[in-house]
């Protein structure tokens, strides 16, 4: 009785690392130690088809038991066992030929290589069980917001823990540019993606450069969102620099750019914070493109728009002088997101003012300079960039300082000043 005892204690021993297993539906994991010793015993034995494993995971103990079935003469030792071999095992006399005898068997009947054999088979499993868990768990949650600490800085990426120790990363092409983050901060980011990368742990991939990150900071400072009276129709952004984010309300007693600001932008504010201070245009969707784009680019005055005659077409938006700068924006970025806007590129062209055609007849179209007849030429691309930025003639070019035009148009500084040069050399007569 006194070595059973002590077997029992062995066995809790051996596997009390895994009876405290959180993570784990107790049905699974009794399926998981009933496999891993069946599998051992096989191994051991030859095959498992008459024993028996009864698991207990809360107590942490397993017993084996080896089924014999009682005959005259034995031909199977692995599976038959006389009366009086019966008698001689259990000290009971009360069996007859044809029954059955189940024979615990202790753990040290699997020897210390087996018992190892045990532990790292279960070890393995459980490893695999909870890293589907882990991925299962996560891929139901791509798409909501994380917020947790930091718990190690890299250069290429930071490390946060959930609260069961799971790693999940924000790489660096999905932080916004310029933040910087050191260990305990607690950072927001929505789950980006989960995967199984050889068999390791899922990698959990956040980020704060999402377009579905903004939206979703909308949908938790903003009620309304949250209970569909206004619905988010799309989402742009130049992380770190500007978004826009067209709205659409279906009662007509909403203002929906009002409810998403809220009182003296206090709804906004917060979001603006947690972006780093990036400028959030709020906007009334319309389904209509010119309407659309002229919202979009805002603050600017559009003179008219050329939508062309298909959707590959650029879209061409003209403008007075005076507006072109605020509707192109700094470096561009708010023409570019009225194009993210819209999913049309859209070119800024400056609109001659009545009464100034005299004026303008002392300037020179860029695309003149493409011309070998002008001398020095300008290369196509070049000048693509420039009028990317609204400047389609010599003198809008000229006006500008030139390393604000570097900046805008994506330029070095030798091929702004080659370019000044030819196009000033035009005006020295």
């Amino acid at each position: 009785m006194e070595k059973r005892k002590e077997e029992k204690v062995t066995l809790i021993d051996a596997f009390k690392d895994f009876k405290e297993e959180k993570n784990i539906d107790r049905p699974v994991m009794m399926g998981v130690l009933k496999d891993v010793f069946l599998t051992q015993i096989a191994k051991t034995y030859g095959s498992a088809d008459n024993f028996d494993v009864i698991v207990n995971v809360d107590k942490g103990t397993c017993e084996i038991y080896q089924n014999f079935e009682i005959v005259e003469e034995v031909e199977n030792p692995a599976a038959e066992m006389t009366l009086d071999e019966v008698k001689a095992d259990s000290g009971d006399d009360d069996f007859e030929i044809g029954d059955t005898y189940a024979k615990p068997l202790p753990l040290s009947a699997f020897g210390r290589r087996g018992i190892l054999n045990i532990r790292q088979n279960l070890q393995g499993r459980i490893m695999d069980i909870e890293k589907a868990n882990v991925y299962r768990k996560y891929s139901e949650k791509v798409g909501e917001i994380f917020t947790g600490e930091i718990y190690q800085t890299w250069s290429r990426e930071v490390l946060l823990l959930d609260e069961d120790g799971n790693e999940l990363h924000i790489p660096k092409e999905e932080q916004i540019p310029g933040e910087r983050f050191k260990k305990n901060d607690t950072v927001r980011a929505i789950i980006k993606s989960v995967e199984m990368r050889n068999n390791t742990t899922p990698y959990i991939t956040l980020s704060r450069v999402s377009s579905d990150f903004l939206a979703r900071l909308f949908e938790m400072e903003v009620p309304e969102i949250a209970d569909g009276l206004i619905t988010i129709k799309k989402v742009v952004r130049v992380p770190g620099e500007r978004a826009k984010v067209a709205v659409e309300s279906y009662d007509e007693r909403i203002d929906p750019i009002g409810a998403c600001i809220g009182v003296k932008g206090g709804r906004v504010i917060g979001i603006v914070r947690e972006l780093r201070n990036e400028n959030i245009d709020v906007l009334q969707w319309s389904s209509n493109p010119k309407l659309l784009i002229q919202r979009a680019l805002t603050p600017a005055r559009v003179s008219s728009i050329d939508l062309g005659e298909s959707t590959e077409d650029k879209v061409k938006v003209y403008m007075l002088p005076d507006e072109v700068q605020k509707g192109i924006g700094r470096g561009g970025v708010n023409v570019q997101l009225a194009g993210m806007l819209v999913g049309r590129e859209i070119e800024v062209w400056r609109e001659t003012p009545k009464g100034e055609a005299a004026s303008e007849e002392e300037d020179v179209a860029l695309e003149e300079f493409t011309n070998p007849e002008y001398g020095r030429t300008i290369d196509a691309w070049v000048i693509d960039k420039l009028k990317s930025i609204g400047c389609d003639t010599a003198r809008s070019v000229l006006a500008i300082d030139p390393e604000e035009l570097a900046k805008r148009a994506d330029l070095d500084m030798v091929t702004v000043d080659d370019v000044r040069s030819i196009l000033s050399a035009e005006f020295e007569d």
